[in-house]
């Protein structure tokens, strides 16, 4: 493992509990389902679909995923790429414009 791998595994530590996985792992199946559910409304309670949204909601539910299931990537950019910090902070900034 290089350095910069252990560094970001270090960086994810904090995270890397089994609450913060299953938080990962509900907040992603919860967004799968109302897209997949109604996407129209869907849509309308985030604010619509864009080219920035879209993207990150996508990769917010993969990165979801990948760290729910306890998936740790050895390769220090595709443990940045897969990030749980950036695809929680972007899944539970769209419950919270959903709900609101």
């Amino acid at each position: 493992m290089s350095d910069l791998a252990g560094l970001m595994a270090k960086w994810h530590a904090p995270v890397d509990k089994t609450l913060f996985r299953v938080l990962s792992l509900v907040l992603g199946f919860f967004h799968v389902a109302m897209l997949m559910w109604d996407p129209e409304v869907y849509a309308q309670a985030i604010g619509g679909f864009n080219v920035v949204i879209s993207p990150l909601l996508i990769w917010a539910i993969c990165s979801s995923m990948v760290f729910g299931l306890s998936f740790k990537p050895y390769k220090w950019y595709w443990q940045l790429l897969f990030s749980p910090y950036i695809s929680l902070g972007i899944l539970i900034y769209l419950t919270i414009a959903y709900v609101l």
